[in-house]
């Protein structure tokens, strides 16, 4: 794992499609902690969170790990603080209701549908 640039003094942020046993994601977080960032914090579309992932979460130094409710999280939550998760439930639900009817899913791209009021 190789690092480019200087992250002495920044919050870092990881950004990954799916975090499983989260040893990538961990491993990223303990360098750029080591390399000076301040904080950490990792995003994930989908929290497979297998095997020794909340191990490796809560021993990686990350801030947060945030991911969305495509995969149910309560128990992963029970288990550590440094989960959050975002609903994307409502995103989903009409991009079907569009794409049934026959109506633009584009549009999702920059209109929130049913916002809770957290951008």
């Amino acid at each position: 794992m190789v690092l480019v640039g200087s992250v002495t003094g920044k919050v870092a942020i990881l950004v990954d499609d799916m975090a499983d046993t989260c040893g990538t994601l961990g491993l990223a977080a303990r360098n750029l902690l080591e390399a000076g960032a301040t904080k950490v914090y990792a995003f994930a579309t989908h929290g497979i969170l297998s095997g020794p992932a909340i191990k490796v979460i809560n021993e990686s130094g990350m801030e947060k790990l945030v991911i969305t409710n495509t995969i149910p999280q309560l128990d992963n939550c029970e288990k550590t603080d440094k989960i959050d998760v975002i609903d994307v439930s409502h995103v989903l639900a009409e991009t079907i209701r569009r794409s049934h009817f026959g109506e633009s899913v584009s549009y999702l791209f920059h209109e929130v549908p049913y916002s809770n009021g957290i951008a």
